[in-house]
C-alpha cells in the first residue's frame, strides 16, 4: 500500500485525463468542477458522457475509447453502480490511474470497481478527489481533504 498523497502526485503527474460523469447541467456536478479546475491548471481534459456531445464550449465523449489519442488517467465521477464497467474500460485501454471521485456521500466509489482495478495492477484511488492535492488544489479543497480524512471518504492508503 502507498501513502494517498504519493498516489495523488502520481495521478496529477499525468496530463492527459479524462472526466467521466460530466454534465449538460453542470451545478452542483463535482464532475464538472473537476473538469475545469484540470483544464485551468493546463492539464488536457476530456469530458465522457454518453448522452452530450458538448460540455462548456469542448468536446464531450461518449466513451473513454472514443478519445482521439487516449488518455494517461481517468477521474471517474459518475454514480457507483457505473463505476466497474469505466475500470473495466480502462484496463481494456491500458490507463494505470483511475480516480473514483468521492467527498460526502457515495460518490463513485465501488468496491468492485476498486478491487477488479487492483487486481489489474492499475492505481486506484478509492475516494476523495483530485481538487484537494496540488497542483489541482485551492483552499476550500484543502479544507475539504481535512474533513474527508476524518470522515473516512478519503483514503490514507491506496
Amino acid at each position: 500500500m502507498r501513502k494517498i498523497a504519493d498516489a495523488a502526485a502520481e495521478f496529477l503527474a499525468c496530463k492527459r485525463i479524462a472526466v467521466t460523469g460530466v454534465s449538460r447541467n453542470p451545478s452542483g456536478h463535482g464532475a464538472n468542477v473537476v473538469h475545469k479546475r484540470l483544464k485551468d491548471r493546463g492539464y488536457e481534459v476530456f469530458a465522457v458522457n454518453p448522452n452530450a456531445t458538448e460540455i462548456d464550449g469542448d468536446p464531450c465523449y461518449p466513451d473513454i475509447s472514443s478519445i482521439p489519442d487516449g488518455v494517461e488517467a481517468v477521474v471517474v465521477a459518475t454514480r457507483a453502480e457505473l463505476a466497474e464497467h469505466a475500470v473495466k474500460e480502462c484496463v481494456a485501454l491500458g490507463i494505470q490511474h483511475v480516480w473514483l471521485h468521492r467527498s460526502f456521500g457515495p460518490g463513485s466509489v465501488s468496491p468492485a470497481a476498486t478491487e477488479y482495478g487492483r487486481t489489474h495492477n492499475i492505481t486506484v484511488i478509492d475516494g476523495g478527489c483530485p481538487l484537494m492535492y496540488p497542483p489541482a488544489s485551492d483552499p476550500a479543497h484543502h479544507v475539504m481533504r481535512w474533513v474527508c480524512g476524518i470522515s473516512g471518504t478519503r483514503p490514507k492508503q491506496v
